[in-house]
């Protein structure tokens, strides 16, 4: 237990490095020269690179920005660590500064201290205690700094063009013990055309999510109507009908109708609470009109709703590796001319990802709408039998005691855009998953029980 005792001694110095790149508000911005991502997330891979440098790593840095890596060791083959700089953006509520890497009772808040921050700087200090114990490696250790996870994975298409696959990895973007399946993703717009509206109730918009890959928490519609007095009563009496947060006002004349939820993954949207989804529900209660926005709020109520399986739509469907099909409403963008609705669809590892596509295509052109800019991500399965997971469950199971087992999730880790590598870690069983939400945070504890494992893993494949 070496590993263990040195990783003990540099607590602190993983703690204040953890808190050095916590506090870059890493969110993509425009591009620029060197800077693929924008400034924030350059600065991000800046300072990961210039602490691996002051802790006697070689770094490398890709000429045009989009990724680094520290790397240890010799040989032709390498084993990967793969984690990202950036995060999505912070959001509202939080009780502490979203990027003030401040300690209360034990944890560290702050985005990306999660997702996906805190477990690659553990996984750093893992390898840096093998290389303080010269613990003999067979093979390269390589730990990449990813700058594009939460919006595309751009850079890693520049990586592997570039780059050499590894023999196997893992990446501190999931969960413990061993995330072995992950579902196949497809992001896409559904748009339909609108026309002008002749039936006394004028919705001029309908705004509400920031990303497909989270449950949307606020949503505003603005309605333009001769009567906004009764419109602000209706709201009312179905946010005490249904206990949904929601509120409405008259502003220039017009009645801007708030609908607030919960934000979650959306890979998990079931743990949230969809404000776009109760903002459509309203509507549905006042569109009675035929114009062709009245029916698509129908229609979505009738298909949709709040479902998040996709079981009115006719999707549904699961597997054994890696459980339900999930459907997430991440963003609605309707003005007068068109009504443009972003999903995130998650499918099991043993369906096929464009049949369902096919069925969504046809449900949605029965209102006139059409899936348009479809982003695919297939599913990503190694079976628990395989040495890569054999040997993640082996080293997870002997320094926490347990008797874990790998299992399948919604999907979308950095897993998937790399070969021979799966999810693992960061966040334990029984501990919230505050990836994507207000007040992420990590026990500093478990910062340092990942460094832990992630340094005896890097060992045990790299030996």
């Amino acid at each position: 237990m070496e590993l263990n005792k040195k990783i003990d001694e540099m607590k602190e110095e993983l703690i204040k490095a953890t808190q050095e790149v916590i506090k870059i508000k890493s969110i993509e911005e425009e591009g620029k020269p060197g800077m693929p991502f924008g400034e924030g997330v350059a600065k991000a891979l800046d300072k990961a690179l210039e602490i691996s440098k002051s802790l006697g790593f070689k770094t490398y840095k890709e000429e045009e920005g989009y990724y680094g890596y520290v790397e240890y060791g010799e040989g032709e083959d390498y084993v990967a660590v793969l984690g990202h700089m950036d995060v999505v953006p912070e959001g509202d509520n939080w009780i502490h500064p979203p990027y003030g890497a401040e300690i209360h009772d034990d944890k560290m808040f702050g985005r990306g201290t999660l997702d996906d921050k805190g477990p690659i700087m553990a996984a750093l200090f893992g390898l840096k205690a093998i290389k303080e114990l010269n613990m003999p490696l067979s093979k390269k250790v390589r730990i990449i700094f990813g700058t594009n996870e939460e919006t595309g994975s751009g850079e890693m298409h520049i990586y592997n063009k570039k780059e050499k696959a590894p023999v196997a990895g893992f990446t501190p973007d999931a969960m413990y013990p061993v995330i072995n399946a992950e579902k196949g993703i497809r992001r896409f717009h559904v748009v339909k055309p609108l026309k002008p509206c002749n039936c006394g109730l004028a919705i001029k918009s309908i705004k509400g999510g920031i990303r497909p890959n989270m449950v949307p928490d606020k949503c505003e519609v603005v309605i333009a109507t001769k009567d906004g007095e009764s419109i602000v009563n209706a709201v009312k009496e179905f946010a005490a009908k249904t206990g949904y947060n929601m509120n409405a006002e008259i502003v220039n004349g017009d009645v801007v109708v708030k609908s607030f939820g919960v934000s979650a993954h959306g890979s998990m949207p079931e743990l949230g609470k969809n404000a776009v989804m109760y903002a459509m529900e309203f509507l549905g209660t006042i569109a009675k009109g035929t114009c062709g926005l009245a029916d698509y709020i129908n229609f979505f109520n009738k298909n949709v709703g709040s479902e998040t399986e996709g079981t009115s739509l006719g999707i549904a469907c699961e597997d054994k590796p890696s459980g339900k099909l999930s459907l997430n409403v991440g963003v609605a963008d309707f003005n007068e001319e068109v009504a443009d609705l972003w999903i995130d669809m998650r499918y099991p590892v043993t369906m096929k990802g464009d049949e369902i596509m096919n069925k969504l295509s046809e449900r949605f052109a029965e209102c006139g709408a059409k899936i348009e800019r479809i982003d695919a991500d297939e599913p990503l399965y190694y079976p628990e039998d395989g040495e890569l997971v054999k040997t993640l469950l082996k080293v997870y199971n002997e320094q926490t005691g347990e008797e874990a087992k790998a299992y399948g999730i919604g999907g979308g880790t950095y897993a998937k855009e790399l070969p021979n590598i799966v999810g693992f870690g960061p966040i334990f069983p029984g501990k919230p998953d505050l990836d994507h939400q207000a007040n992420e945070y990590i026990e500093i504890g478990d910062l340092i029980m990942n460094a832990k494992i992630y340094a005896h893993t890097l060992y045990e494949l790299a030996k």
